[in-house]
């Protein structure tokens, strides 16, 4: 009878494994994959990695996780390109550079709204017209600059028509605050510490929401070319770590503030203020969104205005699919919402 007894629960325990997504739970004694992941230092590009990292979820999936601070996605994109980083978490504008063969997107984090031109309205700029003849610092190749560019364009005008001096994010927020500029185009956190800053003496302009239906301010994950080929199950473990994540962040941001506010040695108070510069998405959200076909139409929409922008040329134009895995995102859905 007990012989019998153990091979029922045998078979009973080897259907439910069966029935279980597979390779979600490892080994204790099997070996972590160290890979090193790159962000930049606000709330919308760490928030579900240093969730991944201080919520065991990367742990879960086998993998160690390194987290690298850059200032900005093109600099990330150049870094994958050494080989020094694995996983990228870029911004609108350097998605310009996936387009171009120099880079491939393995998830959707988000459609954020942390960027914003300000104008110093003691410098005479309190409109976008006023923006004619200025000097606006703007990081070449990043969200931001994107941004700018639809606002100049809005106003009637074009880079000829304004002083546009390239610099490093945190020289733009020195610049604004000390005069030497006249305007800037920059993103969260670097926004809120030019406004506490400055006060009355500056003016929001435009941001993200303001051409949200035209130019949908994507922020993704991000590998080399062919990396997925020789990855392929680093990049599906990186993946239900990070939508695990998402769901654990979406029950737990005021933990999660607290996580990013230690990572950037900030006070956590001013990531807070940055809680609202993306929609956040759980799991389920971003399986629908993928399914209903609406995260393909944001990543076109994004390619034409970088065409329209000329950013692209037509030539370069290329099928989002092309680029973008949707296939990988699903299965590492499914696997995380079932």
């Amino acid at each position: 009878m007990k012989k019998i007894l153990s091979s029922l629960l045998l078979i009973v325990s080897l259907f439910v494994g069966a029935l279980l997504p597979t390779a979600t739970v490892f080994a204790q004694d099997e070996e972590l994959i160290e890979i090193n992941i790159a962000y930049m230092p606000n709330f919308g590009s760490l928030y579900d990695i240093i969730t991944g990292v201080n919520g065991g979820f990367f742990e879960e999936e086998g993998l160690k996780v390194n987290l690298v601070e850059f200032a900005d996605g093109p600099t990330i994109i150049a870094a994958m390109e050494s080989g020094s980083i694995d996983i990228g978490n870029i911004g609108p504008g350097a998605h310009v550079l996936p387009i171009q063969n120099r880079a491939e997107i393995v998830a959707f984090a988000h459609l954020g709204n942390a960027d914003e031109v300000l104008g110093r309205v003691d410098k005479g700029v309190s409109t976008l017209e006023d923006l004619a003849g200025k000097k606006i610092a703007s990081a070449s190749g990043t969200s931001a600059e994107q941004i700018l560019l639809l606002t100049l364009e809005e106003a009637g005008l074009t880079v000829d028509d304004v002083e546009v001096i390239d610099m490093d994010a945190s020289a733009i927020v020195t610049a604004m605050i000390s005069g030497s500029i006249d305007a800037a185009a920059t993103w969260s956190p670097n926004t809120t510490a030019i406004k506490n800053e400055l006060g009355d003496e500056v003016i929001m302009l435009s941001n993200n929401e303001r051409y949200a239906t035209t130019f949908p301010s994507i922020s993704s994950y991000a590998v080399t070319p062919g990396y997925v080929d020789e990855n392929q199950e680093v990049v599906e473990r990186f993946l239900r770590g990070l939508y695990k994540s998402a769901d654990y962040r979406s029950e737990n941001i005021d933990e999660v503030v607290q996580w990013v506010a230690e990572q950037l040695a900030v006070d956590p108070a001013s990531v807070a203020e940055q809680v609202n510069d993306g929609a956040w998405k759980s799991a389920t959200e971003h399986l629908e969104l993928i399914e209903s076909g609406d995260l393909e139409t944001y990543y076109a929409s994004q390619q034409e205005n970088f065409i329209v922008g000329e950013r692209l040329t037509e030539d370069e134009r290329r099928e989002v699919s092309e680029y973008v895995h949707f296939d990988l995102m699903v299965e590492a859905l499914k696997v995380v919402t079932e």
